[in-house]
């Protein structure tokens, strides 16, 4: 099964894990988000900017892609930190005469991201390793 990920730019002014809600559902009017040039108007570049087809439909994308926006922020804050953690091991394992990379740690990892997300999970994890060895 493949994901899609929405690339919308829009980014919430405060996001923290306890204010941003487990499910998307209430949201604002799509023309709420939008400045007002007219009722109609601002109604009509929410729908246009959300591919939605009603205000409706296009006021529940918004808040999704919000709520996206913040998930992706604490995802990119939690890769940041693994990096660090992950130099951290590295300078251990090489100031003790090991190896910077464990072939058989980075095996283990594949697995458990491909076991949690099937076979993209492989990919994600391979680009995570990536990230996270540094300068070889």
């Amino acid at each position: 099964m493949t994901a899609t990920t929405d690339t919308s730019t829009v980014r919430p002014t405060a996001a923290t894990p306890s204010a941003a809600p487990s499910t998307v559902t209430g949201a604002s009017p799509a023309s709420a988000a939008v400045p007002s040039a007219g009722a109609g108007t601002a109604r009509a570049t929410a729908v246009d900017a959300t591919g939605a087809r009603t205000p409706e439909a296009a006021g529940v994308i918004a808040g999704a892609r919000e709520r996206i926006d913040a998930l992706d922020d604490r995802i990119i804050g939690l890769i940041q930190e693994r990096m660090a953690v992950s130099a951290v091991v590295q300078e251990a394992r090489i100031a003790s005469g090991g190896r910077r990379v464990n072939l058989s740690r980075e095996m283990e990892i594949l697995g458990h991201y491909r076991d949690a997300l099937g076979k993209p999970g492989t990919a994600l994890a391979m680009t995570l390793l990536e990230l996270c060895r540094g300068k070889i």
